[in-house]
């Protein structure tokens, strides 16, 4: 039962023209039959029940006229409305979505169809760490309650210049500091597999919305594994980029050195055009690369699935570190089920061993938090942000600072400001950065061997709510399989890869795929692959499994 303080909030988060038909109901089973019928929607399906990419489906929808943009942001709208009570996924709801809507559509009355951009039409929940323009940004923290940025971060920039709409504002951990999403200064976020189960986190809301059809795609952000454990926990595909591959301008610091923007999807071809559509150099970032950007999209379309063997002698390495004691049982067989499958595809796996790999964790929590407190030190109550009144500056900071704060957010600052003072810096920081350049080696060698390596993406399945709230560090031992990439600064894939015993029909397990820098062509193909000739997997929650429209 959740706490009065975590309980569902009220639907007064969506915008009033929108929330005219709604009728609030608790937590249980989903039922359609309170609402008014949904528009029709374009159904995105591959043969054997494989997840089809509904950008494609909706873009094809648009142009052959079966569907306007109108009629599928109303049915998203009437989904969110009727799921949300539930699932928390959301802190603000776009009023604006409508109006996007139906300037796709009178752009497509007007002859503009094949100028179309590659998101048109297209739903995307934004993490709320990400600024935008038009919606407050808070960080999940109280200390930017209604705080509301004068810009747009650059993917989501990018993102509406595509033809996205952003329909709102997911939840999270406070500033990215947690694995649950229990931690937003807010409200606390169910998993749509399990209502009284955690959806992991950060980026919690983001893959319950994704996982719950109430947004297509969802912009999170990554540090330690944000992406890709929500991923695992709620079903969905998470993409965690090479850093540098998307611009961080806009996206509220938490560890700069170890900051990424991710994608969430329900197919890797989605989270792949995704990515295509965020990716780039950007002036406002000087930590982003480069490089050219690979046309994701088209990799796709080139893929054969009907060859016997489409891996054939790609080498891949399964991280031996990885399915130690400490991981599920069933998460293991679900792991060692989806080596079986990788070795169908004509791939070649052999164990290796990353001897720096149990080091990651504390060097991760040692330099992340020894960031942050760099970081949040900006937030003082004077500029913007919650502040408290004081006739002195230094209690100002004080108060403005210990009321807006969360008690995860405070001991992370508490314990990065330990490491980096006088006496300690060279005992902590500066060893977890020696670390840091250990855990890149051994990946190099690994990959100099290996065409990816791979692991799963958590050591369990969702757990339930409350479950580690008084345990953190058994909550940061959740992380173990994810830190090390984000220390390494290399791209990995989650992909579900099967079931655990648990919850109304299962829990979904996620498996990652790790490749070189710069190296996301590679794993968006691999994954393609693997999960459209996975067998016996259907990764629909029971929220969305009651209504088949949305399957």
């Amino acid at each position: 039962m959740l706490s009065t303080l975590h309980s569902p909030r009220s639907l007064s988060r969506f915008p009033l023209h929108l929330t005219s038909s709604v009728k609030p109901r608790a937590a249980s089973a989903s039922s359609l039959s309170d609402y008014p019928p949904s528009p029709p929607l374009p159904v995105a399906q591959s043969p054997g029940g494989a997840p089809a990419s509904q950008i494609l489906t909706i873009r094809r929808s648009l142009l052959s006229g079966s569907v306007t943009a109108t009629q599928l942001a109303e049915s998203y709208l009437s989904r969110l409305r009727l799921t949300e009570p539930q699932l928390n996924s959301f802190i603000h709801v776009s009023d604006s979505v409508l109006k996007s809507a139906q300037e796709i559509d009178d752009k497509i009355a007007k002859g503009g169809g094949e100028a179309l951009g590659p998101l048109a039409g297209v739903m995307v929940g934004v993490k709320d760490n990400i600024c935008t323009v038009d919606m407050p940004s808070t960080g999940g923290s109280r200390i930017l309650e209604n705080y509301r940025p004068p810009f747009d971060a650059t993917a989501v920039k990018r993102l509406k210049e595509k033809g996205g709409i952003v329909v709102g504002k997911t939840n999270l951990d406070e500033f990215g500091m947690g694995s649950t999403t229990e931690g937003s200064g807010f409200q606390v976020t169910a998993n749509p597999w399990d209502l009284g189960r955690v959806p992991g986190g950060s980026s919690g809301g983001s893959a319950s919305a994704v996982s719950a059809r109430q947004c297509v795609v969802s912009l999170g952000s990554d540090t330690g594994g944000s992406v890709r454990q929500p991923a695992s926990f709620c079903g969905v595909v998470g993409l965690k980029p090479t850093y540098g591959r998307v611009s961080r301008f806009g996206l509220m610091a938490y560890a700069s050195s170890l900051d990424v923007i991710g994608c969430l999807g329900t197919s890797v071809a989605d989270v792949g055009i995704f990515l295509n559509a965020i990716s780039g150099h950007d002036k406002f970032d000087a930590t982003s690369s480069k490089q050219e950007v690979p046309d994701f999209e088209s990799l796709f379309a080139s893929i054969n699935l009907l060859e016997s063997k489409p891996l054939s002698g790609l080498k891949v390495g399964l991280i031996r570190e990885t399915l130690d004691d400490g991981v599920d049982s069933g998460v293991k067989s679900a792991i060692n089920a989806a080596v079986l499958h990788m070795q169908e595809l004509g791939c070649i796996v052999n164990e290796v061993s990353l001897s720096s790999f149990s080091l990651g964790l504390p060097a991760y929590y040692i330099l992340a938090s020894s960031e942050s407190s760099s970081n949040l030190s900006r937030y003082d109550g004077v500029r913007y942000g919650k502040q408290t009144v004081s006739d002195e500056l230094n209690a100002l900071y004080a108060d403005s600072r210990a009321s807006g704060f969360g008690p995860e957010v405070k001991m992370r600052i508490l314990m990065g400001t330990y490491a980096l003072s006088a006496g300690y810096y060279d005992a902590y920081y500066k060893r977890a950065q020696q670390v840091r350049t250990l855990i890149r080696e051994s990946f190099k060698t690994a990959l100099d061997s290996n065409d990816i390596l791979i692991s799963p993406a958590a050591p369990s399945v969702a757990y339930e709510m409350g479950e580690k709230k008084n345990d953190p560090l058994s909550m940061y031992a959740g992380d173990i399989m994810t830190v090390n990439v984000n220390l390494a600064g290399l791209p990995a894939l989650v992909v579900p890869c099967g079931f655990v015993e648990g919850g109304p029909s299962g829990l979904p397990v996620g498996l990652q795929m790790i490749g070189a820098a710069f190296h996301e062509e590679k794993l968006l193909k691999i994954g393609h692959l693997f999960e459209q000739t996975l067998q016996g997997c259907r990764f629909v929650p029971p929220l969305v499994a009651d209504d088949p429209t949305w399957e």
